[in-house]
């Protein structure tokens, strides 16, 4: 007995997450894309975890590197993760951003962000879960932008 992939795309349709962008910086510029699989591990010492499709650019780049940030998008942000969560390439040219301690792209506008390095990839399927511990991390104003039942939404929606 098994789960289809239709099936389990269902049902985790029914859990609201927070919207995130990992960045990354490499010799040829920023690199990021869309998840979801984001969740704080530990806070002595500070770890959290993401989630990264093994065939991406952007996790290639972060096992290469090392380090990354994790932008957590607001309300508001919801062209940003679209734009990011397509495959192949993204431009950073139209998204203001600075760059972090570790020079990953820190986006403009973010309900909150977090720089990390590496310490641990876990094989895990078609994605690897790579813990990385928390080297810095600020916070925005304004409220988290939220996905659910593949749409955008704000917490009042919810």
């Amino acid at each position: 007995m098994g789960v289809g992939p239709e099936e389990y795309r269902r049902a985790l349709r029914r859990f609201a997450t927070g919207v995130t962008i990992v960045t990354v910086h490499s010799d040829d510029g920023p690199h990021g894309m869309t998840a979801s699989s984001f969740a704080a591990v530990s806070l002595e010492p500070p770890l959290i975890l993401v989630s990264l499709e093994k065939s991406s650019r952007t996790r290639a780049l972060i096992l290469e590197g090392g380090t990354f940030a994790v932008n957590i998008l607001g309300v508001g942000q919801e062209s940003i993760s679209r734009e990011f969560a397509t495959r192949g390439d993204k431009s950073f040219e139209n998204i203001p951003h600075e760059l972090g301690v570790t020079r990953a792209p820190i986006l403009a506008g973010s309900f909150a962000w977090i720089e990390c390095t590496t310490k641990e990839w876990i094989d895990a399927g078609d994605h690897d879960v790579v813990i990385a511990e928390v080297i810095a991390c600020d916070v925005g104003e304004g409220e988290p932008l939220v996905y659910y039942d593949r749409d955008y939404r704000t917490i009042k929606d919810l």
